[in-house]
């Protein structure tokens, strides 16, 4: 459960006054996230989300996420929108905490996603993609390339409580994504978090997209590599060439991929598979047992890193050559 702080009525009820939503009528935590504290709110006007930021969240970044979340509303996205304050800001403290509010966003994520649900999310991305080009504010990637390395050795000493011979394999690939990252793709505004639980369906139709709180600059192709981590394999760990396929022809329909960012494709995936498997393995080693946070299994990000070693080609993941065009606008 991703609740880190709890918050009382009278010091909320303190807080909402600073919002022209209402009274608020009722409130409870939400068990979905890992990084922040997160409350719907019911008030006499609707329905919110408050999210207390913790300390993985700088709060020199808020107003990059805020900002883009507004951003992307204008150009047509739907996502969250940040609730002003009756001072004109957007964020404010509560429980010696940075917070804000936003709104509701109706909708329910998907818990198995069909190959319907993952052409949606492609085809959604590559419009937040192509809506995100004139975002005047930049972030720079906090869980990029440069950052796995020092990561990794957080939880070098102990990673083979979790799997025998990890330490061998991990930095294997380390290594190999170190000499072999991709330069001079096309960049832009990445979610860089976008699993199932970010986005919401009203049956078939995705209603939007939420937690914007990892958003960043970097490669545009990493963005659809992590989709391809995320929505694509299944239960038992196996690869889904039929999601796969979909979700890059719901992307590509919208904005095609360059010859270059295709065949970037397997080594942007594998990246994306160590990422998670690094933060994954860094909160299963350090969460105290018994914290009301579930820890996720950085095992099955493990697997999807054997998996992409074995790519040689965007084709394996589903990309058809059609869907690529060389000199592909960003």
């Amino acid at each position: 459960m991703a609740v880190y702080t709890d918050i009382n009525e009278i010091e909320l009820s303190a807080f909402l006054e600073n919002y022209e939503i209402g009274r608020l009528t009722s409130y409870k935590g939400i068990a979905e996230g890992v990084e922040n504290s997160n409350y719907l709110l019911h008030t006499s006007t609707g329905s919110f989300i408050l999210t207390l930021y913790e300390k993985r969240t700088n709060r020199e970044d808020l107003p990059f996420f805020l900002g883009l979340m507004q951003h992307l509303a204008k150009r047509g996205l739907d996502c969250p929108q940040p609730v002003v304050r009756r001072d004109g800001t957007m964020i404010g403290e509560l429980a010696g905490r940075p917070a804000a509010i936003v709104t509701f966003l109706e909708g329910m994520w998907m818990r198995r996603p069909t190959v319907v649900h993952c052409e949606a999310v492609g085809e959604g991305l590559a419009r937040m993609h192509l809506a995100g080009a004139d975002f005047p504010m930049q972030r720079r990637n906090g869980l990029s390339l440069a950052d796995w390395r020092p990561l990794w050795n957080l939880s070098r000493d102990r990673a083979e409580e979790v799997e025998t011979d990890l330490v061998a394999e991990a930095e294997s690939d380390l290594a190999y994504l170190e000499q072999n990252w991709p330069a001079g793709l096309p960049q832009g505004v990445i979610h860089a978090d976008l699993f199932p639980d970010n986005v919401f369906f009203l049956g078939d139709k995705l209603s939007g997209f939420i937690d914007f709180y990892f958003a960043c600059t970097d490669i545009l192709a990493y963005d659809v590599a992590i989709c391809l981590n995320a929505w694509c394999f299944e239960k038992d760990f196996s690869y889904n060439r039929t999601k796969g396929a979909a979700l890059l022809r719901g992307y590509t329909r919208i904005r095609p991929l360059s010859q270059a960012e295709a065949d970037a494709l397997p080594v942007l995936a594998r990246g994306a598979a160590m990422r998670f498997m690094l933060t994954r393995l860094y909160d299963w080693l350090n969460t105290p047992e018994g914290s009301f946070v579930t820890k996720k299994d950085p095992m099955e990000y493990v697997r999807r890193m054997r998996f992409h070693r074995q790519i040689a080609s965007a084709v394996e993941y589903g990309l058809e050559p059609e869907q690529v065009k060389a000199g592909a606008a960003a």
